[in-house]
């Protein structure tokens, strides 16, 4: 079983990331918690990042987390009935861990339907299966408030590419963007994804 991967960043997307480890490049799903953590690393900077393998008799798929504690939410969400591997990147991707186990702790329904894809009834799901399992997941995660200011036409491509990722269509996607970016121009990718979903839920 993988635990973790350190190595230097090849290829980063808002949704995944390719880290090079003594020559062999490891592909990652990722969250945009991570993303955002992964995008103030130096170049050539060494990173790691804790990983939950899935393995299928037809694919062996990595997710890659910037913290032990992200990580275990994940593997805990993905526990849960009805809750896939995406279901479960999606809501970390919308709230911080800290405040979904907080939401999980005090039954906050709110919290987790405010993400896409999640209804009342997994909401209410997630909060019954995990309440007495969350402090499962100790360590302490400081994914920061959203990086500096970044120009519109790199955050729209990069959003708009990773929200077709997550299954919107080009012109969902766009529409939903262009808004968000014309209120608030100086939103960073991470930022401006998450108005996005807000704005097609």
């Amino acid at each position: 079983m993988i635990e973790y991967i350190s190595g230097n960043i090849s290829e980063l997307q808002p949704t995944m990331v390719i880290l090079d480890n003594h020559g062999i490049g490891y592909g990652m799903a990722i969250t945009l918690m991570t993303y955002d953590n992964l995008l103030k690393c130096k170049p050539g900077e060494t990173v790691k990042l804790w990983v939950s393998e899935v393995i299928r008799e037809d694919a062996h798929l990595l997710n890659g987390f910037a913290s032990r504690r992200e990580r275990d939410m994940y593997d805990l969400l993905v526990t849960v009935s009805g809750v896939g591997p995406g279901t479960a990147r999606m809501i970390l991707s919308s709230v911080k861990p800290d405040q979904l186990e907080q939401a999980i702790a005090t039954g906050d329904v709110a919290v987790l339907k405010g993400v896409k894809g999640v209804g009342g009834k997994t909401a209410q799901r997630i909060i019954v299966d995990l309440k007495d399992k969350i402090n499962t997941a100790s360590v302490t995660f400081n994914s920061g408030d959203g990086g500096s200011a970044a120009s519109s036409p790199r955050v729209m491509d990069e959003a708009l590419a990773a929200l077709m990722m997550l299954g919107f269509t080009q012109q969902q996607a766009h529409k939903a963007l262009k808004a968000v970016l014309e209120a608030e121009p100086t939103l960073d990718v991470e930022q401006a994804i998450k108005r996005a979903l807000k704005a097609m839920k």
